[in-house]
C-alpha cells in the first residue's frame, strides 16, 4: 500500500500592523525573509517598498481591484494568484494590513482552500486597528463590554444592539454599497445610518471617527462629536 503523496507548497497569511515598521513581529518577519515569494494585501506604495528591504519578491494584490469590479471577483483573482503558487510547491507568505484575519476575506479563504486541497496553510496575527484604537482612545473593552459591526450589516440586518457597551463601526465609508463595486459612497448613505443608530442611541451620543497612523510621524486621527442631527424616532 503506497504512501500519501505529500504536498510540498505551503502558505502563511501574515500582518504587517498598522504604523510602519513599528507594528511587524518578529515571526511575522521570518516569514516574509524565507518565503519563496510575498504577495502583498497593501494599499500603501511606501509599505510595499519596505516589504521589498525584507524579500526580493514582492507582488502586489492591489492591481487586482478596480472602479465598478466587484470586490468579491477581486479577492477570488488574489487567491487563485496565491494558491497557484502554492501548487507550484512554493512556500508562499500573504502580507497584509493589520491583523490578517480582519476584514482579510482573502487570507481566510485562500487558507481554508489551501487545506481542503492537502497543503499546509496556518495566520499569524498582527497589530489591527482595533488594537491600536483600545491603544489611542483609552478604551477598555472589559469596562463595558463591545460590539463590532461592518457598518452596512446595521442597514441589511435587523441587528440587535446593546447601548450599554462600546459600539464599534467598520467600513463606515462604503456604508450601503452592496454592489461590492464602489471605493466610497456619499452622505446619503451615512444619514440612513444614523437613522438607524438613532433607534438605540441619544441624539446627544457621542461619536468618535477614528482612524490609526500608518507611518510612524503620523499621529491617529480621532474626532469626536455629538449625533445632534439624529431624530428621535417618533
Amino acid at each position: 500500500m503506497s504512501e500519501p503523496q505529500v504536498k510540498v507548497g505551503r502558505l502563511v497569511c501574515v500582518g504587517v500592523g498598522m504604523t510602519l515598521g513599528s507594528h511587524l513581529t518578529p515571526l511575522a518577519r521570518g516569514h516574509i525573509e524565507a518565503a519563496g515569494v510575498v504577495f502583498a494585501g497593501i494599499s500603501s506604495g511606501i509599505v510595499e517598498l519596505w516589504l521589498r528591504e525584507m524579500h526580493a519578491d514582492v507582488r502586489s494584490l492591489q492591481p487586482y481591484y478596480s472602479e465598478g469590479t466587484s470586490r468579491l471577483t477581486s479577492y477570488r483573482a488574489m487567491v487563485a494568484a496565491m494558491l497557484k503558487e502554492v501548487r507550484s510547491a512554493r512556500w508562499v507568505c500573504a502580507a497584509f494590513y493589520g491583523h490578517p484575519g480582519v476584514f482579510a476575506w482573502p487570507a481566510h479563504t485562500a487558507i481554508h482552500e489551501a487545506r481542503e486541497e492537502g497543503y499546509a496553510a496556518h495566520m499569524e496575527p498582527g497589530v489591527s486597528a482595533e488594537d491600536c484604537l483600545y491603544a489611542d482612545l483609552g478604551i477598555d473593552p472589559g469596562t463595558h463590554g463591545c460590539q463590532h459591526f461592518e457598518a452596512g450589516q446595521l442597514l441589511l440586518y435587523r441587528t440587535r444592539l446593546d447601548p450599554a457597551a462600546y459600539l464599534v463601526l467598520w467600513q463606515v465609508g462604503v456604508v450601503g454599497d452592496r454592489s461590492l463595486a464602489r471605493f466610497s459612497t456619499g452622505p446619503a448613505y451615512r444619514r440612513v445610518l444614523l437613522d438607524v443608530l438613532a433607534r438605540d442611541y441619544p441624539q446627544h451620543h457621542e461619536i468618535i471617527v477614528y482612524r490609526a497612523a500608518t507611518l510612524p510621524l503620523q499621529a491617529p486621527r480621532g474626532s469626536a462629536s455629538r449625533c445632534t442631527s439624529c431624530p428621535r424616532p417618533s
